[in-house]
């Protein structure tokens, strides 16, 4: 058994992750398996936090679309990422784990808020750290909130766990003949426009020299494997 490459990471999940095939809200099969998987990865002694996307529930920028503004529909997605972490900490501690909520918004009667102290001991505590409510501010993403997190906690990359393996020349799903990357540069996947994240999460990234690696969190046991560098995958940076 090959020792993990990194001992602390942030796993970036999409809220779509946890929909399954329902395609929208929280499917709880879905939910199980990314919670074992992340209580596998536990177990090798990864230090893991974990930020997930609220677009299964509300995603701000399209109320904002329809003549709301931008801060109230972007509080109303940090909110729905609240409700995915307390569900994902629930499937964790059914799972075994050990998993606690802080969140970049206040809400002390449903969990702890964030701090990077708290953050940094429960980590060492081998808990589970579930990110919620983005950075707390409007028009950040929850890419961008995944590299924040990473550079602010001394972590060794971010996990970006996508429905395909890796990051592709265009939409896989829409092309046949699209190719995967095995590695690009974080500058690489600004200038091609590789929009598996955001410019401003790579821009992050490639100035606090962090890697992503992208890949599908569809197979059981993908984090854990791209935790020992296996399976399929395209590392950033």
């Amino acid at each position: 058994m090959s020792n993990p490459l990194y001992r602390r990471v942030i796993v970036k999940l999409s809220g779509e992750a946890l929909t399954g095939a329902q395609g929208f809200g929280i499917e709880q099969a879905t939910v199980e398996g990314i919670a074992a998987d992340l209580v596998a990865a536990a177990k090798l002694g990864v230090e893991l936090g974990v930020v997930v996307g609220g677009g299964n529930i509300f995603r701000g920028v399209a109320l904002s679309k329809r003549g709301i503004e931008r801060p109230v529909g972007d509080a109303l997605g940090m909110l729905a990422t609240v409700m995915n972490c307390l569900v994902l900490e629930g499937a964790i501690e059914q799972a075994g784990g050990e998993a606690r909520t802080l969140s970049a918004l206040a809400m002390p009667s449903v969990c702890e808020t964030y701090n990077r102290k708290r953050a940094v001991k429960n980590l060492g505590k081998g808990r589970i750290v579930l990110l919620a409510a983005g950075t707390g501010n409007p028009f950040f993403t929850t890419d961008t909130t995944a590299v924040l997190r990473a550079a602010e906690l001394e972590c060794h990359a971010v996990l970006k766990a996508t429905s395909v393996d890796g990051v592709y020349t265009t939409d896989p799903k829409k092309d046949t003949k699209a190719k995967r990357y095995e590695r690009l540069s974080h500058q690489e996947a600004i200038e091609k426009d590789l929009r598996v994240m955001d410019s401003t999460a790579f821009a992050l990234a490639r100035e606090n020299r962090m890697p992503i690696i992208v890949f599908s969190i569809a197979e059981k046991g993908a984090i854990e494997a791209v935790l020992r560098g296996k399976g399929r995958s395209t590392v950033v940076g």
